[in-house]
């Protein structure tokens, strides 16, 4: 993993190859108790931070406590994985086409709670809800989505096109958009999700900054029908980053966050294509990755048919190439 996370006594850490560099020494905005101030000051001062951070000899804590690295102005989840919108829409649509029809014109997301947003680690208390008509109770279908988030840095008032992204984000975390599938599937019709998804989104302790994924960009997949203008940009910027879920110590699903139909360009140009602003601080999360192979699934739902879900005590270990992980027990 290599990036930049928030110590939990204060200040900024560095954290490369497993190694982590106490920052605080350098004072100004190494000295902060969050990232954010490191974040609004902009694309060369990222870059210098970086070169600083890397060369600095400063106290190498072990196994360092860590907080949230940044404080969470907005959180948008995105359903940007075909793949995965697919399979869901042939679980619960059998009789209709997979996607619906908006789906391959523009990025459909939903807002979420950034209140609830937690740094790898913390424990997931399993929700309850609305089960069905007249039914309360915990979740028994506790669920894992295995996202990509990336985090703004310099805030906007106007919209943001898809060429803006690399002077607007200051980098990537590994995302857990935990889920309550029997929650969700009473209540998201017709506003979307609500309770099923804003109990606990976890994220990694650790945020990559995008310049150190450079050499990890690649081209996304073709779309069809060709996107509208304001979308049309940002196609080389999906990432080839190995991904992973660990269930109580088991590998379950190995992936790669290439395959995403729409890019991080892409959904920060929509999110913004309606006048709405961005502050610094503000999570944008992919939804889903899975692959077309099975065993590249990005949750549990679809990588054992709509028949095993989370138990009290379960662990799941989200991983991917140079990000931080993310974990998170289950507790009753």
């Amino acid at each position: 993993m290599t990036g930049f996370g928030a110590l939990a006594d204060g200040g900024l850490a560095w954290c490369e190859d497993g190694e982590v560099v106490d920052l605080r020494a350098l004072g100004d905005v190494f000295a902060q108790p969050t990232l954010n101030a490191l974040m609004a000051s902009g694309r060369h001062a990222w870059r210098e931070a970086i070169d600083v951070a890397r060369s600095h000899d400063g106290p190498r804590p072990q196994a360092p406590r860590m907080r949230l690295p940044f404080d969470v102005a907005d959180y948008v989840d995105f359903y940007a994985s075909k793949e995965h919108a697919s399979n869901l829409g042939r679980m619960f649509r059998p009789d209709q086409e997979p996607l619906l029809p908006n789906w391959v014109w523009l990025p459909v997301g939903y807002h979420g709670r950034a209140g609830t947003v937690v740094v790898s680690g913390t424990d997931v208390v399993r929700p309850s809800g609305q089960l069905r008509a007249g039914e309360w109770g915990p979740s028994q279908r506790l669920d894992v989505e295995l996202e990509l988030g990336f985090v703004v840095g310099v805030p906007s008032q106007e919209p943001l096109g898809t060429a803006d992204f690399a002077d607007h984000v200051f980098g990537v975390v590994l995302v857990n958009d935990w889920s309550a599938r029997d929650i969700q599937a009473f209540e998201y019709v017709p506003l979307g999700p609500f309770l099923g998804k804003s109990f606990r989104t976890s994220i990694s302790a650790w945020v990559t900054p995008l310049a150190l994924l450079e050499p990890r960009r690649v081209e996304a997949p073709q779309q069809d029908p060709p996107p509208l203008p304001h979308l049309a940009g940002g196609r080389d910027w999906a990432l080839d980053l190995d991904l992973s879920i660990e269930l109580n110590g088991e590998v379950v699903s190995r992936g790669n966050a290439r395959s995403l139909y729409w890019t991080m360009p892409q959904m920060l140009a929509h999110a913004t294509s309606n006048g709405a602003t961005v502050r610094t601080g503000d999570l944008m999360a992919t939804g889903t990755i899975s692959g077309r192979e099975p065993g590249t699934e990005g949750s549990l739902i679809e990588l054992y048919g709509n028949t095993r879900f989370l138990a009290d005590g379960d662990e799941i270990v989200l991983r991917a190439t140079l990000l931080g992980d993310v974990r998170g027990r289950v507790v009753g």
